[in-house]
């Protein structure tokens, strides 16, 4: 392949080796997340925020993960419960609205420190566990995670806690969670399109690594009942975690020069 189409993938940000690479990864963090539950956003997000500018991680990882959840949401969306679904999305463009004041005025090296804390949080910290079902706390749960998601990108365990007190059936969860996070994610790529992202110079690598997830997904599949859960989800953590950190000291750094 020429330098021209590499630069149609990743401009002049990437070399040959990283594009390649966040495809893959692409493909091996959906597998996660279909044998696994969830972690494969977590990881896409820590990797991509090693490999490209913050300003770029966010919009593009929001991209990637609207692809995977919609797909779902389009094979499972009989199962949806209606009621989240719209009070959420009443709270997800309440908070995007209020992360769009901000959005432009962050410092990009702050939002590794943010991202890492933010993942460290979700791995080792105490998720809450909400049992407010009212419609003013699903307004409120879809404002609070969807401003966190501009900034931080990956927040579908916090979303998926604000699920569980539901007591779904996997296949109701697996509807309306997935709903949830395209509605998020849809919201990101519009407020990061109206500040100026271009969007169109990320599309054919945002293509490629969405197939590169659909391919994932149906490995994980395969492979749900043939791995121990519980040892791998101890190395997912700990390698996530190693990741997070060495995020955040790339961030620290930055601000000691």
């Amino acid at each position: 392949m020429d330098l021209i189409s590499w630069q149609f993938l990743g401009g002049d940000l990437l070399s040959p080796i990283s594009t390649i690479m966040l495809i893959v990864v692409a493909g091996f963090t959906s597998m996660i997340s279909a044998a696994f539950g969830a972690g494969g956003g977590l990881m896409l997000l820590v990797i991509m925020a090693s490999i490209l500018p913050m300003s770029v991680v966010i919009p593009v990882h929001g991209l990637v993960q609207l692809g995977s959840n919609a797909n779902r949401f389009l094979f499972t969306f009989k199962h949806i419960d209606g009621a989240m679904f719209v009070y959420f999305s009443l709270g997800g463009v309440i908070g995007a609205l209020v992360a769009s004041t901000i959005v432009t005025s962050i410092p990009l090296e702050l939002m590794k420190i943010v991202v890492a804390a933010f993942v460290l949080y979700l791995l080792w910290g105490v998720t809450p566990k909400l049992r407010e079902t009212s419609k003013l706390w699903r307004v409120l749960a879809g404002l609070w995670t969807t401003f966190i998601s501009m900034f931080v990108g990956a927040s579908g365990p916090l979303v998926g806690s604000c699920l569980y007190v539901n007591n779904y059936n996997k296949l109701k969860f697996t509807a309306t969670f997935s709903s949830c996070m395209t509605v998020q994610h849809t919201l990101k790529a519009i407020l990061y399109g109206a500040v100026g992202f271009a969007f169109w110079q990320w599309l054919p690598l945002v293509m490629l690594m969405i197939l590169s997830g659909a391919l994932g997904t149906w490995l994980g599949l395969k492979l749900l009942h043939r791995i121990s859960s519980d040892k791998f989800k101890k190395i997912f953590r700990l390698v996530l975690s190693v990741l997070s950190l060495q995020l955040a000291w790339q961030g620290i750094m930055a601000f000691s020069i």
